[in-house]
């Protein structure tokens, strides 16, 4: 499989502005997709914060294992880079951003106090890969829309700077990805969850990529759900399987893989398996 190239230049324009707005911040917030910690993290990001403290939002946190997050959360703390499990559309899981901000800036902020300043909002830089769900967090944090929301990658175009409250001040930043994804398999996860555009990856390939995953990981709810049982992995098998389970044939009862195809996907991006985590904590 081709590698896949991705780095229009709104996003090397943004890694431009993010260099120059970086010594306005006192703090990153750094948002995951909690169903991919690792696929789901700018590459890039470690080059460009410059020694910046930082925070990690597992967004989606409701969608993915439980077990595997806290895993990864063990794992990011061990590091020394506080982390928090949320959904980005829910008020009751963001209301602790701002209060670990502050205990993670305390020293910071003691020192500006002796040195006589007056006190001042946090200023927070808020970055994650395109369709992560900076948006929607940033319209729950001030509780009404004002930076654009959608399910489709790359709505946000320009920074932001955004008031929160007098506790709070935010950069909005458009969604960057590294210049090439190198490792195949982050981009077929990334096509799993629908982070990347459907045009961008070669379908059939992030579907068998998918029914691989969920075999190896999460067997049973794939069996559960198409009401079948896997045996020893056949693709082929497998798309007549749910062709058949699912009613995906053509007019002469012939499987239609397109359909299976679609329906896989749309039940894949709809929890129709449950609780998932497509990374494991030992790739890291």
């Amino acid at each position: 499989m081709a590698r896949f190239s991705y780095y229009p230049g709104h996003m090397a324009k943004t890694k431009r502005k993010l260099k120059e707005k970086l010594r306005w911040a006192d703090i990153v917030f750094e948002l995951l997709d909690a169903r991919a910690p690792i696929s789901s993290q700018n590459r890039e990001l470690g080059d460009l914060l410059q020694g910046k403290p930082r925070i990690v939002l597992f967004n989606k946190a409701d969608l993915a294992e439980e077990k595997e997050l806290d895993r990864f959360v063990a794992h990011f703390e061990s590091q020394n880079i506080p982390s928090l499990k949320m959904n980005a559309h829910s008020q009751r899981h963001i209301k602790g951003i701002v209060p670990l901000a502050e205990r993670v800036l305390a020293d910071k902020f003691a020192k500006e106090k002796d040195k006589g300043r007056i006190k001042r909002p946090i200023r927070a830089l808020i970055v994650g890969i395109p369709n992560v769900g900076k948006s929607t967090l940033i319209n729950q944090l001030v509780s009404k829309r004002i930076a654009n929301v959608g399910d489709r990658p790359n709505i946000t175009k320009d920074l932001q700077v955004i008031r929160i409250h007098e506790n709070l001040e935010l950069i909005d930043t458009p969604g960057l990805l590294w210049p090439n994804l190198n490792d195949e398999t982050v981009g077929l996860k990334l096509g799993l969850l629908g982070a990347l555009k459907d045009h961008m990856v070669p379908r059939d390939e992030v579907v068998i990529y998918g029914f691989k995953l969920l075999a190896k990981h999460y067997r049973e709810a794939f069996e559960q759900r198409y009401d079948m049982e896997i045996g020893e992995f056949d693709v082929l098998g497998l798309f007549d399987k749910i062709g058949h389970r699912m009613g995906c044939l053509k007019k002469g009862g012939e499987v239609d893989y397109e359909k299976v195809m679609d329906r896989f996907l749309h039940d894949f991006r709809n929890q129709r398996f449950g609780s998932v985590i497509l990374d494991r904590v030992e790739d890291l």
